[in-house]
């Protein structure tokens, strides 16, 4: 028995050191994934408001050959 839980201890220790090895990098994964999702959400709910803005025509002139006269 006493074998046994060596072996349990001992299988525990491999995986927390094989998770701690990897988590700067599983943290640095998590942070781009976080970023990548605010970026979309500030898209998305930027898009209705900065739609009507930019396509939206430039008033024109209705007399063209007022620059000229000037």
């Amino acid at each position: 028995m006493g074998f046994l839980s060596f072996l349990l201890l001992a299988a525990i220790t491999y995986l927390v050191w094989r998770i701690t090895d990897q988590l700067p990098d599983l943290i640095f994964r998590i942070s781009e994934i976080q970023r990548d999702v605010a970026e979309l959400r500030r898209t998305l709910t930027d898009a209705p408001g900065r739609s009507n803005a930019s396509t939206a025509p430039a008033p024109q002139r209705l007399d063209p050959a007022a620059d000229s006269a000037t």
